[in-house]
């Protein structure tokens, strides 16, 4: 049966996979809605179509490519009617009625590229798939002018949710001042975003979180819930009690049921996150001991190199402070290093009974390898801030030089010499 002539009456009843075009097509010239000028004006549009199409895919010059049109042009017809009809096929044969065939396949084509400017998954890529058609045919246009109704109304009910998480996450993002750009630039997903960014907002946070961020709001999270379980005196449920995530009242009301879905998951985490068993590190991040943490890539935060070497250099310098009690002369390294050196609890000052205690233990005949300069130089490297271990290197070198034969010497005055040297460099409470 020619396409685009009307089937026969005895056809009806043989043909139910026909053309949705087709079925419409008949039903308008047996109800009198399609007279034969308009069958006249499909019969001519239809080959100029085929051409068209034959040439945008391929050659309009090869019989298979324009064998493929047909099929095309007719399922793209199809496609149209059936969607704006709803199935009816009255509704469909008014329409062929009251518009041109060429502009019903348009309809049809402009449906498919819709559906494929859709997001096929919510990572956040740039995407270069949508190039203008000059450059070519749309990714994936041939395949899918090919395929049934029933397969593009199932491919529209996948990827329209995943186009409401993308624009949630945008939207949330940008709460936090992250734009699209950034996101894309990421390779992150959409609910990692999403998930980030209400637990970022209940915790009352303004901008997004880089790593450090992330890890403070979660131990600041830690300490808020042991607090209110100190305070209630016995264990408070997570849920609504102590912490619950809150979704914003502006948030577009066509994207709040998905996000209501994200919410519910970061409720669900909310019991690792607050229990502290593990580490925050342990539980987002990938580089531990801990293989598959359970929480990693569930959410998302900034990579920030300069913010991360910064938060490090920070901490670097809070432990350094911490290790020499604040002291930065060079009697109190020295009394640091040595201490390290000899294998001895790092410490800036020493009683004259300790470093009698130390200088002994360094001077027994068997312990001609208990002093090391090479454990202080790491500790250097280890410990010390970036911008100050040259110097401490230095001091650490030229007293080690000075230093190591007379702390080890077994002379008549090696103990006498030891203590005069380590109370002339170092820090030594007189007795």
């Amino acid at each position: 049966m020619n396409a685009f002539a009307p089937a026969s009456p005895a056809a009806v009843s043989l043909y139910d996979a026909r053309p949705f075009f087709e079925k419409a097509l008949q039903f308008g010239v047996q109800n009198g809605l399609i007279g034969q000028d308009k069958l006249a004006a499909i019969c001519a549009d239809a080959p100029k179509g085929m051409v068209q199409i034959a040439r945008y895919f391929g050659n309009e010059f090869l019989r298979p490519d324009i064998e493929k049109a047909r099929e095309r042009i007719v399922n793209l017809v199809s496609l149209y009617l059936q969607s704006i009809s709803g199935g009816d096929l009255r509704l469909a044969a008014e329409s062929l009625r009251d518009n041109s065939f060429l502009s019903r396949s348009k309809g049809g084509s402009d449906l498919l590229k819709a559906l494929l400017a859709l997001p096929d998954s919510t990572l956040f890529h740039e995407d270069l798939s949508s190039v203008a058609e000059a450059a070519g045919p749309v990714k994936g246009l041939a395949e899918w002018s090919l395929k049934s109704f029933a397969d593009y109304q199932a491919e529209l009910a996948r990827r329209l949710p995943l186009q409401q998480e993308k624009e949630a996450a945008i939207w949330l993002a940008a709460q936090l001042g992250l734009d699209a750009d950034e996101l894309e630039e990421a390779h992150t997903h959409a609910e990692a975003v999403i998930r980030t960014a209400l637990l970022a907002l209940s915790a009352k946070r303004t901008e997004w979180p880089d790593w450090p961020g992330f890890e403070k709001m979660v131990t600041t999270l830690r300490k808020n819930h042991r607090a209110a379980k100190t305070r209630a005196g016995a264990a408070t449920s997570v849920q609504g009690k102590v912490f619950a995530i809150v979704i914003p009242r502006s948030l577009p009301d066509e994207l709040r049921a998905v996000v209501q879905l994200m919410a519910d998951s970061v409720q669900a985490d909310l019991p690792q996150m607050l229990d502290g068993a593990l580490s925050v590190r342990a539980l987002f991040a990938a580089d531990n001991e801990h293989h598959h943490p359970p929480l990693l890539g569930r959410y998302f935060w900034r990579d920030d190199m300069a913010s991360e070497l910064h938060h490090h250099e920070n901490a670097v310098s809070k432990a350094w402070d911490q290790a020499t009690g604040g002291n930065c002369d060079d009697g109190s390294l020295l009394t640091l290093f040595v201490c390290v050196a000899s294998g001895a609890a790092p410490k800036t000052l020493l009683s004259e009974k300790a470093a009698t205690a130390l200088v002994r233990k360094l001077q027994k005949p068997d312990a001609k390898a208990s002093f090391n300069p090479e454990l202080a130089r790491q500790y250097i490297l280890a410990h010390a801030p970036a911008q100050h271990q040259e110097g401490y290197l230095h001091l650490w070198a030229d007293f080690a030089e000075e230093a190591q034969p007379v702390l080890q010497s077994d002379s008549t005055y090696a103990l006498s010499d030891a203590l005069a040297l380590l109370r002339r460099e170092c820090h030594v409470l007189k007795a």
